[in-house]
């Protein structure tokens, strides 16, 4: 007996002392991370005046296009376009930044576990200021300035601009909550009605219907690169979709991936990097390969000088260029290249085959074989087609559908006209409003109205009002289902009846109420 309460203290001394170890290793990581500031203090923060339609903040300018639809003139070094961003966006960074946090408290209800993902983002996001370049961290930190304080339980404002640059690559290692899943295509040559090359994508991106609310697009002149265009929210410097002035554009899709231990240069860092410094596909893959990423994404460069589209396959491990043999290519949420497909093991090719990521290549593949003639008209309703493979019905908000109604952006691109077309809400389906950016770009004085008339794309007017309200009430009494099956409590029994009645064809729609049932079962 003596012997067994020898051994029982001996590892409650043993285990005692491995849980010490791990607060203290995780105290030293804690403490360690590098909190230094990347411009010189003291810095002078000037003051926006108000003329017309337009906010201004030195030389650069906001105005509000369309409701939800706002356009950011930048101009200067990294900061004097990070004060500009964080003196005129004050309001609507607010709001994202609520919209943003609100819903991850949403998702995960629980404040301390919240606390203990707080730390353990710290942690591991540790040497982030490394793995991104000086320019972009002077950029950021001067737009934090602009910050409010309600969220400094969080963390300052500094940090969590910079966290929130990477909430993309978080997105990867939250796929249970569909935070990502987009699609992208690029034709050109005989595939296109003009033979111009023509890049469409949809960012699914979700993060509740609030942070989809207000959409920025950023026209940068910098000091050194190219000018460019960026669609984004209000903080964002990163590039989620832009076009440059060599007509270059960069789209990026989530791909299947196992972060590293430690954090690397956030995806959308390594695509500004190449929007600002590439002029076509060769540099933007240098500049690819010479940036460590902590996910694997597919990056579809699109390029005027080449007159073709290709992807770049950029993972943790290795970057790969991956070109079609036709005029058409195609990017879900997986990778394409025979390396990238030759180190998936049997369960990750079974996983792929009944995934969504292959379905939407699917059906995309199908949409562009109906129509080889595409045009910026015909490609908006591809971003927009809600249906399944040969236009089946497979029910509102679907993952498999190429329009999942959580868009928080759709981008239509024309290259070698300097033309894109941005989406206002509802997701993709609002108008798109059309920028000539060789009209804009090559006006000294920063007039965002094009002097040559392109025309806007229209909204869908049949899904607004058809599918619209429904997806709207089915997203509202999903929540009442889901929260009824935490709570174990029932709900009005008309609930389930009209949830079926708004979305009878999805597949999730009886696996919530199944799982209702056994809640609830006395």
């Amino acid at each position: 007996m003596k012997f067994i309460l020898r051994i029982a203290r001996y590892l409650s001394a043993f285990i005692l002392s491995l849980i010490a170890l791990i607060f203290a290793g995780g105290a030293v990581l804690y403490f360690s991370a590098d909190r230094s500031i990347p411009v010189k203090e003291p810095f002078n923060i000037g003051q926006c005046v108000i003329s017309d339609s337009l906010t201004r903040y030195d030389s650069s300018f906001l105005r509000q296009a369309q409701p939800g639809l706002w356009e950011l003139y930048l101009k200067g070094g990294p900061e004097e376009r990070g004060a500009a961003i964080g003196q005129l966006c004050k309001s609507l960074m607010y709001k994202q930044e609520k919209a943003f946090v609100d819903q991850i408290y949403e998702m995960i209800p629980s404040k301390r576990y919240v606390d203990f993902l707080k730390y353990l983002t710290v942690i591991y996001n540790r040497n982030l200021q490394r793995d991104i370049p000086d320019e972009f961290r002077k950029e950021i930190y001067m737009s934090s300035l602009g910050c409010s304080h309600d969220f400094d339980f969080v963390g300052n404002a500094y940090e969590r601009q910079l966290n929130y640059h990477a909430a993309h690559d978080i997105g990867h290692v939250m796929q249970e909550y569909m935070l990502v899943g987009c699609s992208s295509f690029a034709v050109w040559g005989a595939q296109s009605a003009d033979s111009s090359l023509i890049v469409a994508r949809n960012f699914d991106f979700y993060v509740g219907d609030k942070f989809a609310e207000e959409k920025i697009i950023s026209f940068y002149f910098p000091d050194q690169g190219y000018k460019f265009a960026s669609v984004g929210w209000a903080g964002m410097t990163g590039v989620l979709s832009g076009m440059n002035e060599k007509g270059l554009t960069v789209t990026i899709n989530a791909a299947k991936s196992t972060p590293p231990i430690s954090s690397k240069t956030p995806i959308s860092i390594i695509t500004r990097n190449i929007l600002q410094y590439a002029s076509d596909i060769d540099e933007a893959y240098k500049i690819a390969s010479s940036m460590e990423s902590f996910v694997s994404e597919s990056i579809l460069i699109g390029s005027a000088s080449d007159g073709r589209a290709a992807i770049i396959e950029k993972s943790p491990q290795y970057t790969e260029l991956y070109t079609s043999e036709g005029e058409r290519i195609i990017s879900t949420n997986h990778f394409l290249s025979q390396k990238s497909m030759g180190r998936l093991d049997e369960e990750q090719k079974e996983e792929l085959e009944k995934g969504h990521s292959l379905y939407r290549y699917k059906r995309l593949e199908e949409l562009l074989d109906a129509d080889r003639k595409m045009t910026p008209d015909k490609a908006a309703s591809i971003l927009r087609n809600p249906y399944g493979l040969g236009g089946a019905s497979i029910g509102w908000t679907n993952e498999k559908s190429l329009n999942q109604f959580i868009a928080h952006h759709a981008v239509i691109f024309q290259p070698g006209k300097l033309i894109m077309w941005v989406s206002t809400s509802p997701w993709q389906l609002g108008k798109m409003v059309a920028y000539d950016l060789g009209s804009i770009f090559g006006n000294s004085a920063g007039n965002m109205h094009s002097d040559v008339k392109v025309q806007n794309i229209e909204a869908d007017s049949l899904l607004l009002k058809s599918v619209y309200p429904k997806v709207l009430e089915y997203r509202k009494l999903s929540a009442i289902i889901r929260k009824a099956v935490k709570d174990k409590k029932r709900v009005d029994s008309t609930i389930p009846e009209r949830l079926i009645e708004l979305n009878p064809d999805y597949d999730y729609t009886y696996t919530l109420l199944e799982e209702y049932k056994k809640a609830t079962e006395k």
